[in-house]
């Protein structure tokens, strides 16, 4: 499959380029970027040529990876479902539910294939573990699935981490809310089920958000989001339980880069046989509304 590759920063630079330019099923035929000195130099490094023209990229290509800030790859998403690409995007989608509804609904008339990179579910150790929690609560159903569960996500990208993300424009106004959040609502949802209700609390260290979910299946939990805490405080937790017992989220033990290998197969997988996938735009609209729904009451603090 002939993919463009959108966004030159630190993410693209890292994973998506190396993941692409490495698969065995895949051409990388081009990279686009907002500014032509580090498109010409990434594509270089990547062995391709560099786009100065987003939609020639999109006549050249099946498929495009955008690694691109929220607000940028969502119009970029619907032009290039538009032009008949399958789509390979970053978490989230968006930051307003209309423009994730958009990305969504241009999905759905283009008929093409699309694949969000929530990255637990494309790690071997962590995917294998969401699919086996989710068979095990399935099966322990009505004599009692999965009724709490929690998702942890401590990173130091404001709190003294040596982390290219530091100077990340947009992850220093949206927090890890925005960033991070994404990661653990992709871990409960699967689990737990759709969210009735979110409440949303701000702590009080830099951007630390506190979310309780209250899921229609009568089960609730709850996260903690934060960029701010130090190094020797930075972790991912995550567990859930209930009538099968308890399950903790194995350790992510792979480059992101392998799990966006992984990623790329199931959005050819997702354009050959047209299935959605898990991880598809309205699963990814979702995981905005109630981010979105969260922000709001931030705001009314």
């Amino acid at each position: 499959m002939k993919f463009g590759l959108l966004g030159t920063g630190p993410w693209a630079e890292r994973t998506h380029g190396p993941a692409l330019a490495a698969h065995k099923d895949v051409e990388l035929v081009g990279v686009w970027g907002r500014r032509a000195e580090p498109t010409g130099a990434l594509a270089e490094r990547l062995g391709t040529r560099p786009y100065a023209d987003v939609d020639a990229l999109f006549d050249a290509c099946d498929a495009v990876a955008v690694a691109l800030p929220p607000d940028i790859q969502a119009p970029l998403a619907v032009r290039a479902a538009d032009a008949g690409c399958h789509l390979l995007l970053d978490k989230p989608v968006a930051t307003t539910p209309e423009s994730a509804r958009g990305v969504a609904e241009a999905v759905e008339r283009a008929g093409v294939g699309c694949v969000v990179f929530f990255t637990l579910h494309f790690c071997e150790s962590t995917g294998g573990w969401l699919r086996e929690q989710a068979e095990r609560g399935d099966a322990a159903r009505p004599g009692g699935g999965w009724q709490v569960g929690r998702a942890d996500w401590l990173s130091p990208v404001f709190g003294g981490a040596d982390s290219p993300y530091t100077a990340s424009p947009w992850r220093r106004e949206k927090g890890a809310l925005w960033d991070v959040g994404p990661h653990a609502l992709s871990v409960l949802l699967p689990l737990l089920g759709p969210v009735s209700e979110v409440t949303a609390v701000r702590g009080g260290t830099g951007d630390t958000v506190h979310l309780v979910l209250r899921h229609t299946s009568g089960a609730s939990s709850s996260c903690t989001l934060t960029h701010s805490v130090t190094p020797a405080a930075a972790g991912v937790t995550a567990e859930v339980r209930g009538g099968p017992g308890v399950a903790e989220l194995p350790v992510r033990d792979e480059a992101p880069a392998d799990s966006f290998g992984r990623a790329v197969d199931a959005l050819l997988t997702a354009a050959r046989t047209g299935e959605e996938h898990l991880c598809g735009a309205r699963f990814a609209e979702t995981v905005t509304l109630l981010l979105h729904e969260a922000q709001l009451q931030l705001r009314d603090v």
